[in-house]
Formats: C-alpha cells, structure tokens, sequence
C-alpha cells in the first residue's frame, strides 16, 4: 500500500482593479502562490490571453514542475546507478493547444536536458537512467500527455 502524502499551497488573486469582475478586461490577471513558509511566486495569466509577460504563468509553472521532478530523480537514480553528475541544466519545451473558446491542454513536452558527467561515463548507462524516471517521479505520473526526453551529455572535470 502506498502512503498519501498531503501539499498545500495557497492561491490569492491580486487583480481587482477596484471593479472586481464587473467587466472581462476590467481585471487583471495577476495572482501569487502563498506555500507557508517559502517565498511567495507572483503569477499572471498566459500573456497570449492578457497576462503579464514578466510573471510566472500556470504553464510555466507545470513545465517548472515536471522538468524539476525529472532532474530530482535523475540525481537520484544516477548516484544509486554509480553514475557521478557533475552539473545539470534543462531546455524543456511544452507545446500546447488552445480552442476558439480558450479552452487548452499541453499536447506534449520535451525535457532537453544538458548533463555534465566525468570523462569516461558511460553515455548507454545516464540514458538508461531517464526511461527509469518516469516510474517514479510525481509530476510525470500525473500528466496525461506525452514527455520526451532528449538528453544531451557533457564530458568534463
């Protein structure tokens, strides 16, 4: 049996520009994330959809997560696997769709990450690692669109 684990998070609009929503663009879509004890994320909408483009959007944010989640255990499954990571970066890309009514879905995401490994490391060996990820990594199990992994590797000191 698995355990349930509880996360919390708290969610404020900030947008009320005096009117509330008594008009479509007489509001703001701005918003924060509030998770007791870290620091607060200032969030928008997508600005495609009359966000602010210098804040975190809900896509970005899922994109965040799942890119973030596959890095964890990739550390993870790497260090138990012997495989020493000397550093980690990560491109992902998330390609979407929207209807004529703004409803959307992610159709698909590409991690591309760019791992740095000592000269030597077997390159068969940290791509085994990723196709293991996604049997344990939160986000990924919770998504229902496919998630690519494009792994490019780096041999240094």
């Amino acid at each position: 049996m698995m355990a349930e684990h509880e996360y919390t998070a708290r969610i404020v609009w900030s947008g009320n520009l005096g009117q509330g929503t008594s008009t479509y663009k007489g509001y703001d879509r701005s918003w924060t994330v509030e998770t007791p004890g870290k620091p607060m994320i200032q969030c928008s909408n997508d600005p495609a959809i009359g966000g602010d483009p210098g804040l975190h959007s809900p896509e970005d944010l899922l994109l965040s997560a799942l890119s973030g989640c596959h890095m964890l255990w990739f550390l993870h499954l790497a260090s138990d696997a012997g495989i020493t990571v000397l550093g980690y970066s990560d491109d992902p890309v998330a390609v979407g769709e929207a209807g004529k009514q703004g409803a959307g879905r992610f159709l698909r995401v590409t991690l591309r990450p760019l791992i740095l490994l000592p000269e030597g490391t077997d390159e068969a060996m940290a791509d085994a690692v990723h196709s293991e990820i996604h049997k344990v990594c939160y986000i990924a199990r919770s998504v229902n669109f496919p998630v690519e992994i494009e792994a490019r590797y780096r041999f240094g000191e």
